[in-house]
């Protein structure tokens, strides 16, 4: 309940290593202080030598090239020294500063990058046959839907980028440091594994491309299909040679590939103005003639003719908008080179994919047969109404009979054909492919990098290794790169393409989704320096992004939802211990503070009362079968504080690290309760102030919860006193109130070897004399606060009773309590027995009315049982053990004179005469013989509850609580006095 400690036992915080103290603080320097550098002391504040100037020191963890400094804190500052640091070395002695890793900027490092990845293997081998399915105006629309989930994706992730340092592991570390582990660690597995799938797409388009070359020189290895996978697994395999090379390797060959696209962009630009020769009109190729009109509008074909079969195809030709978030952690700075390099890199890559569409659209018919005899120069005939025919060419033959193999639904190196040189366009592909394959090999492994070292899920742990100044996952790149390969071994382009589809459309809805969320709490930690985004965009990205997922593929999309799903339950599960100012975090803060303020305008209601406990446990670990007890039937229902009352001297509050730990002790132990320390000078002023300023609003404790102070006997009068008007305390605020005994006591605190309090010394003082010693530390800081100490409360109840000695009417609290704990898992088998006075001849009609009464409460109470032996007169060694109990606190006969019971209790407190003992005889008596009744009765059940006498004022201390002690003393279960606040808590009604 409390704890009771010297000066000397709360450690010295915040005190700063190498320090030595003046006796003034606006004194002479010393020669140490002299030896500081010029600009050390113009850290320092005008207010005093030791409190530093706002710097960015102190508000980095770690800075390249500077040793990291804490400022002073506030114990420090308080305390009348000047604190002299001492460097301890020179900075000539410092380590020789070695070669930093390679940091990119953003052209190389994010808009290159970019660029490369969404100028993909679809824009060369699918965009013309996407624009003969879809025509001109579809393709656009199909382009410019996914920059419309692109454009707005990139201003979310721009938002996130700028919100403070980004480390590596690009989009799943703005997810998890925006939304919390809970969505951030599916999210990184998802994503790393799209990022794999991604690398194995464009390996099979450049693996396509490779066989396509070797069929036009009647090259074969195998087969069509097998030419496609062996040619992948080899280029995979160079690719993971360059990835383990480094970065700086990577990026060389990344420009070389940028520069052999301009080359092929050129080509093919430069292809569409050249007049078409005879070959290429054979194939269907005209230049800009009226073709435009006629591939305007969709001609749909195959089974994969649909506008979202197509954009499920098209699609991950944009996905690479996040290739440079994906290694932020090699950007020099990265707050301002991936918005800038992302935006750009989306507004040039649009252009290019429209221009391409549209020139390709306007050259190139949809069929074509490539046979030079097709001229309608050789071969005329009136029956040639295709668009072929208009241009001197009759394709009606092959279009017929669906044998053309020219022309934009027919091949897929259209390209090629149309650009000036042919190679060029091949080559172009081959760096297309090549570029995005190695952007997503260096992505994914990077990615499941940060994932595995947060320590998010089981297992992975061994892929967090880096090696290198640039901290290479090699771990992971062998892992990314074997799942690629497994599925190059697919060799289907298109299969591919539909299921990486889904799974980064939904890392596009979660990146905006975390925008908008962090929007919305208005969080002050909230405060991108990008402001060029709305969270109503980033809800629409959110929302149109999972729409996508289902339009495109339904059933993919589904499994996507349980993958999700099925991490997100581990992660919930687990609770990483990680802590990462999220914006989960704040919309809790504000949802809890929304609802409190707005049930401060809601009266109380009698259908809605919950015990919400105060429990005067000390130092939680101390007194774990209180703490256990109470949160039997709090958790989940209603408000449980853990009141620590510290009686220190002087005053000075607990030590921060001490809280925290005996927070962390609560949440080990499954407790939800809240821990609330308080200095008071003694246990009766910190109860009353925390019965006054305990919680907040409606969620304000309206029950008190106590241990039975077992030790009362050697007690202090001074501190009997103080536990009784506690008690006295507790009506007086209309609480309710809650007093439990176990047998062996509650307080383990001779298990700490720790200090405690006066008010509630260990149950054995003989045997714990010695834990009055100064010289003896907190149980909190000892190092033993975690040990966990299983209690009966934590035990399987099975079908024992409980028993319900409902003596007086209180409102109904004495029964809600069992009732609520009849709810828990571990006291659902139990039968709960409701024991009340009553005589024999009215005895059944008296049960009966129980009965009525309990069904009306709805509690499921049956078992009702009626005492008609109370009023009888207990056994004589029963009340001669209460007489010797009170002995020791009666008054002499020379102290009783004639003074008054005022006057005589406050000479006396505690002590009880001869005229107030008579008085009360009768109530004693009665104590006594209900004692026996429930001795005989309920020796062997899981709890009793009995309702507690309410103290009269002219009661004195001590026999009130020989009164307490006598109602329960000899059971060997769990006893609980109960007494509501005599309003009630139970009712019949509905309303």
């Amino acid at each position: 309940m409390g704890q009771r400690t010297s000066k000397s036992d709360v450690a010295d915080q915040g005190a700063l290593p190498h320090i030595r103290f003046s006796a003034s603080e606006e004194g002479p320097p010393r020669a140490s202080e002299r030896r500081d550098s010029r600009q050390e002391l113009r850290r320092s504040s005008i207010y005093s030598t030791i409190d530093l100037v706002p710097q960015l020191e102190l508000y980095a963890n770690s800075l390249q090239g500077r040793q990291s400094r804490g400022r002073p804190s506030l114990e420090t500052l308080r305390r009348a020294f000047d604190v002299v640091t001492d460097s301890g070395h020179d900075e000539s002695q410092s380590p020789k500063e070695e070669k930093g890793p390679v940091r990119f900027g953003w052209v190389t490092g994010v808009m290159m990058r970019c660029m490369l990845n969404i100028w993909g293997v679809i824009l060369f081998l699918r965009l013309s046959w996407i624009t003969s399915q879809a025509g001109i105006l579809l393709t656009w629309l199909i382009i410019l839907l996914s920059v419309v989930v692109t454009s707005v994706t990139a201003l979310s992730v721009s938002a996130i980028a700028t919100n403070g340092r980004v480390s590596s592991g690009g989009a799943y570390f703005m997810i998890s440091r925006t939304l919390g582990p809970e969505m951030g660690g599916p999210i990184g597995v998802v994503f790393s594994f799209a990022n794999a799938l991604a690398c194995a797409l464009n390996t099979v388009g450049f693996a396509e491309t490779i066989r396509d070359l070797l069929q036009e020189f009647d090259i074969v290895m195998v087969d069509q299909t097998n030419d496609v996978r062996i040619v992948g697994v080899i280029t995979v395999t160079v690719l993971l040679l360059i990835s383990v090379a480094g970065m700086e390797w990577e990026s060389k060959t990344q420009i070389v590939f940028f520069l052999v696209l301009m080359v092929a962009f050129t080509n093919y630009f430069v292809g569409t103005l050249i007049p078409a020769s005879p070959e290429k009109k054979a194939k269907g190729i005209f230049n800009y003639r009226e073709i435009f009109i006629s591939n305007l509008l969709p001609d749909w074909r195959g089974p994969d003719g649909s506008f979202f079969k197509i954009f499920a195809i098209f699609f991950p030709s944009a996905i690479g908008i996040l290739s440079g978030a994906n290694i932020s952690g090699d950007l020099k700075d990265p707050a301002t080179a991936i918005p800038k390099g992302t935006l750009m890199a989306i507004f040039w890559t649009t252009v290019s994919y429209l221009a391409v569409s549209v020139t390709i659209g306007s050259c190139v018919v949809r069929d074509a047969s490539g046979r030079l005899n097709d001229s309608l120069t050789g071969n005329v005939s009136d029956s040639c109404d295709t668009l072929g025919c208009s241009l001197g060419w009759n394709f009606t033959e092959c279009i017929q009979s669906q044998s053309c193999e020219f022309g934009l639904a027919n091949s897929t190196k259209v390209l090629g054909q149309v650009s000036g040189f042919y190679y060029l366009t091949t080559a172009g592909v081959i760096a297309a492919s090549l570029s995005s394959a190695l952007s997503f090999l260096v992505s994914a492994p990077k990615v499941f990098q940060c994932l595995c070292r947060d320590n998010i899920y089981p297992y992975i742990g061994f892929f967090a290794k880096g090696y290198g100044k640039n901290d290479e996952p090699l771990r992971a790149y062998l892992l990314c790169y074997f799942i690629a390969l497994a599925f190059i071994l697919i060799a289907e382009l298109n299969i591919i393409a539909a299921l990486i589809s889904n799974f980064f459309l939904c890392s596009y809805a979660l990146i905006n989704f975390s925008c908008f969320h962090a929007s919305i709490t208005n969080s002050p930690g909230w405060r991108p320096s990008f402001h060029y985004y709305s969270k109503w965009t980033a809800l629409f990205g959110a929302v149109i992004s999972v729409v996508l997922m289902l339009l495109l593929t339904w059933w993919a999309a589904l499994s996507t939802f349980c993958i999700i799903f099925f991490l997100l339950g581990y992660v919930a599960y687990s609770k990483p211990k990680v802590n990462w100012g999220t914006s989960v975090q704040a919309g809790t803060y504000n949802m809890a503070l929304s609802y409190s303020v707005s049930l401060s305008g809601v009266e109380d209601h009698v259908k809605n009362f919950r015990p919400q406990c105060l429990v005067l446990t000390g130092p939680p670990n101390q007194r774990p079968a209180l703490v256990d007890f109470v949160g039997s039937f709090t958790k989940h229902i209603s408000l449980m504080i853990c009141g620590d009352i510290l009686m220190v001297c002087p005053k000075q509050t607990r030590p921060q690290n001490a809280t925290d730990c005996l927070v962390k002790w609560l949440n080990k132990r499954k407790v939800r309760s809240f821990y609330a320390p308080f200095t008071a000078d003694n246990l009766r002023s910190g109860a009353r102030h925390l019965l006054q300023a305990s919680g907040l609003g409606k969620l304000k404790p309206n029950t008190l919860v106590l241990g039975f102070k077992t030790n009362w006997r050697e007690s202090s009068s001074e501190s009997l006193e103080d536990y009784i008007s506690t008690i006295y305390d507790t009506f007086d605020s209309n609480y309710c109130l809650c007093i439990l005994r176990m047998m062996d006591g509650l307080d383990i605190s001779d298990q700490f070897d720790c200090e405690v309090n006066e008010g509630f010394e260990p149950d054995d003082p003989a045997e714990n004399n010695d834990h009055h010693s100064p010289e003896r530390v907190d149980a909190v800081s000892d190092g033993k606060p975690n040990e966990q100490i299983k209690t009966v409360f934590q035990n399987d109840q099975g079908k024992k009773t409980i028993d319900v000695y409902w003596i007086a009417d209180d409102g109904g609290l004495t029964l809600l309590v069992p009732y609520l704990l009849t709810r828990r898992k571990r006291w659902r088998q139990c039968k709960v027995r409701v024991f009340i006075s009553g005589d024999e001849h009215s005895m059944e009609e008296g049960r009966k009315e129980m009965i009525s009464l309990l069904k009306r409460f709805r509690l499921d109470f049956h078992d009702v049982i009626v005492m008609t032996d109370s009023e009888k007169a207990p056994l004589t060694k029963n009340v001669s053990r209460f007489e010797d109990t009170v002995t020791p606190f009666r008054l002499k006969d020379e102290q009783q004179d004639d003074t008054l019971p005022q006057e005589l209790r406050q000479r006396s407190p505690g002590k009880i005469s001869d005229k107030e003992l008579e008085a009360f005889r009768l109530k004693s008596e009665r104590k006594v013989r209900l004692n026996e009744i429930i001795r005989r009765n309920s020796q062997n059940t899981a709890l009793i509850l009995v309702s507690l006498p309410v103290p009269q004022s002219d009661c004195p201390s001590a026999l009130y609580m020989a009164w307490l002690d006598t109602l329960t003393c000899g059971l060997h279960c769990p006893t609980v006095l109960i007494r509501g606040n005599q309003q009630n808590v139970l009712t019949f009604y509905c309303q």
